[in-house]
């Protein structure tokens, strides 16, 4: 059984507070390892480790912050195969989707080693008599994030990326369930040249988030979780004078336009609404069909397909998908099918009782299909976080457009559809940040920028693209004047440029 603890200063740390969470291999159920839980005190010795260290951090010229970065690429491209099924293993998810994981996180490195050009200020020659304008752009020192067990390679890296490429100093509080990866990248950072205390890997619970969130030090704070938690930390936070981005739940909606590709669609809703068991805050949870014959036509399809879903362990690779977290998550998504049931909304595949052959420990659940679900339920105000598709019929496009606009999320939404003045005029009205057409799942690439709007969002600027850049540093602008030789004696107005 291995023993975690934290990663600090360069080097792995036993915790102290006496704490520790269990770390459970989902499709066995088993409990394969023992996790620390640091206390306020180690929180604030990472952060005096890593506030050493930042300012010759940020010192060291951009090519070279990013030369670290392509080598950590190399190295994990080296440990692909080996990360991918440590991930699946703590996670749950099968270890293509592992891969995937991985590889939407490095494509934020990769977008972050272009940081000498991502770092150039604005220059104004001859502003104004002799006077010249520059800005530039300065790491904030020490920073921190804290990342939820579904993404546990592809969002720490979101984070530290371009965080550490600006000149900062970084503090990772990953999600206790699976703690296996980020330590394994942190060792690789550190074997791709990283200079020691610039990444650390503090593991944790609500004392170490408290911790971040009050230490003085720690001058922004990059989080991803629940609506309800992404507030609260919000609110601490910047209580506390830091900046904050905090990314909250998702009830996504693919809208299915009559004149769509009812196969393709299908094809999407699948893939999208059932990937991963649905541990996605981009996963399509609600379809809403447009007028009675298409959604006829869609029920007719998706039932025999999601009765048809493979579940299997996370090794298996002709698996769509393996177990659920913990088993509370697969309690909580079970409660959920039975409050939908209760509500009145038509459960056309029920795989709540799903058990898996040689796995009977393991936290599965089969894929759940609901019909005829209305706005005033639970099951779709709520985040579910499972394997569970609802489908909501409107009438009419007006009313498609008008169900995701009014949910109290806002993360991502999908438009399929032949026609593009519907497909335009949707991307244009809809109250969502992040939007597909024909895309089920529109996370957008690096050199973009991922974040949801409403309750999926709190915090002026979004993750990785150029407001990755923006957040990680401060602006500093300079007007500079060199004397000419001309005298201009006191001035007591204010200056100009004219």
């Amino acid at each position: 059984m291995r023993d975690i603890g934290h990663f600090i200063g360069g080097k792995h740390v036993p915790g102290t507070s006496g704490r520790k969470a269990d770390v459970f291999e989902p499709m066995t159920g088993e409990v394969v390892g023992k996790v620390a839980l640091a206390s306020t005190e180690e929180m604030r010795a990472a952060v005096e480790n890593a506030k050493a260290a930042q300012p010759a951090w940020a010192a060291t010229n951009p090519q070279r912050r990013a030369r670290v970065l392509m080598k950590f690429l190399e190295l994990v491209q080296r440990e692909y195969d080996a990360l991918a099924e440590l991930l699946a293993r703590e996670h749950g998810k099968t270890v293509p989707d592992a891969k995937g994981d991985i590889q939407r996180g490095l494509e934020v490195i990769e977008f972050a080693c272009g940081i000498p050009h991502l770092l150039k200020g604005d220059f104004s020659d001859g502003a104004g008599p002799g006077i010249d304008l520059y800005s530039m752009r300065q790491p904030l020192g020490v920073v921190a994030g804290i990342t939820p067990f579904n993404f546990p390679a592809m969002i720490p890296m979101w984070k530290f990326g371009p965080a550490i490429a600006c000149g900062n100093a970084f503090i990772l509080k990953p999600s206790e369930r699976d703690p296996g990866v980020p330590m394994r990248l942190a060792e690789l950072m550190m074997e791709a040249g990283l200079p020691a205390g610039i990444l650390n890997v503090v593991n944790g619970d609500k004392v170490a988030v408290d911790a971040i969130l009050d230490d003085p030090d720690i001058h922004a704070i990059g989080f991803v979780g629940s609506s309800a938690i992404a507030q609260y930390i919000y609110a601490r936070g910047a209580a506390n004078g830091k900046r904050v981005q905090g990314f909250g739940g998702a009830k996504n909606h693919m809208i299915i336009m009559p004149d769509a590709d009812m196969d393709q669609a299908v094809d999407a809703l699948i893939g999208a609404g059932y990937g991963s068991a649905g541990e996605r805050c981009m996963a399509i949870s609600v379809a809403v069909p447009v007028g009675q014959e298409a959604a006829d036509r869609l029920i007719e399809k998706l039932i025999p397909r999601v009765e048809s879903l493979k579940i299997g362990p996370s090794t298996d690779p002709t698996a769509d998908f393996g177990p659920l977290v913990t088993r509370e998550a697969v309690e909580r998504v079970k409660g959920y099918v039975g409050l939908g049931v209760q509500e009145g909304a038509k459960l056309l595949v029920d795989g709540r009782n799903f058990t898996l052959q040689g796995y009977e420990n393991g936290f599965y659940m089969g894929g759940c299909l609901f019909d005829n679900v209305t706005p005033d339920m639970r099951i779709y105000k709520e985040e579910i976080f499972g394997p569970v598709l609802s489908v909501v019929r409107a009438p009419d496009y007006k009313e498609a457009l008008r169900l995701p606009t009014e949910h109290e999320y806002g993360n991502g939404v999908a438009i399929f559809t032949r026609d593009g003045d519907a497909a335009r005029d949707f991307a244009s009205k809809v109250n969502v940040g992040m939007v597909g057409i024909n895309v089920p799942i529109p996370v957008p690439l690096a050199y973009h920028t991922f974040g949801g709007w409403k309750r999926s969002g709190f915090g002026d600027l979004n993750q990785h693209g150029p407001d990755g850049v923006r957040f990680y540093t401060k602006t500093k602008t300079v007007t500079a004047r060199w004397p000419s030789g001309i005298k201009d004696g006191a001035d007591f107005n204010i200056p100009t440029m004219g």
